[in-house]
């Protein structure tokens, strides 16, 4: 998880040490003497950038759809909420009103408490005591008819999906590309970048501006996906949109007003 003045100084730094990299090369080594390798230097940077550039593709796009699928869980989660607060309708009054308290509550606890406390890497007790709570009240519930059988039917599939909706969120609020990934992708970062800075031209200034575009480039990237890395976590997460749409519709049914 990188906040935004981070992610900031990160490429900022990446840029200025490849530069300095770049400075100390035309010093020790002058471009004169590199020029007849570049050659050599061309087909090593064109292996290293190619290779590099296929990792980090499958990396950010490993990462981009984690991010989208755990934001197509909450937004289901949410969903499976609000089923279960309507479906309760149909259900006896002291249960429905006992539901529809818990869906509401449940709510309020996924947008002021468990959504702040997995951005801080943590979860939520008070919404897990919610949730027994909800299964407690609908297991003890005794339908009278067999059309409060059937909405008891219905409530409890709703309340199971969106348990398990839960289940992956908490998973995936802890998962994370593997130390062994990241080593990967720094260390190939850092051999591609260096190995630009071996050419030898005459002209330093284009050369400078090759480096620092590819620099910032490869630096941008590698921020990009330690931020989507952890989709409840950081400037780009995912939002508790979905239960703040169901707050709304809870607070417009005529049972929310009760």
């Amino acid at each position: 998880m990188l906040t935004a003045t981070q992610s900031v100084f990160i490429i900022l730094l990446c840029v200025l040490l490849t530069l300095v990299f770049l400075l100390l090369m035309r010093y020790f080594w002058p471009s004169s003497q590199r020029r007849e390798h570049n050659e050599i230097i061309g087909w090593q940077v064109s292996v290293l950038g190619t290779t590099y550039a296929v990792i980090m593709g499958f990396m950010l796009y490993a990462v981009w759809t984690d991010f989208n699928t755990a934001e197509m869980n909450a937004d289901s989660e949410a969903n499976s909420l609000v089923n279960v607060f309507r479906l309760s309708e149909g259900l006896a009054p002291a249960d429905r009103d006992q539901i529809q308290k818990l869906s509401r509550q449940y709510a309020d606890s996924m947008i002021n408490e468990e959504w702040p406390a997995m951005y801080e890497g943590n979860l939520s007790l008070d919404s897990h005591h919610i949730v027994q709570q909800m299964w407690t009240t609908t297991m003890q519930a005794k339908p009278a008819s067999l059309g409060e059988q059937t909405t008891w039917n219905h409530v409890l599939t709703e309340l199971t999906n969106m348990t398990e909706y839960r289940r992956l969120r908490e998973l995936q609020s802890k998962s994370k590309l593997p130390g062994i990934l990241w080593t990967v992708l720094i260390v190939g970062g850092v051999l591609t970048t260096l190995s630009s800075c071996l050419f030898g031209t005459d002209n330093f200034k284009l050369h400078a501006i090759q480096v620092f575009s590819l620099s910032f480039l490869l630096a941008l990237a590698l921020v990009a996906i330690a931020d989507i890395d952890r989709p409840f976590r950081g400037a780009v997460h995912v939002n508790p949109l979905g239960f703040e749409h169901a707050r709304d519709t809870f607070a417009e049914s005529k049972a929310g007003f009760k």
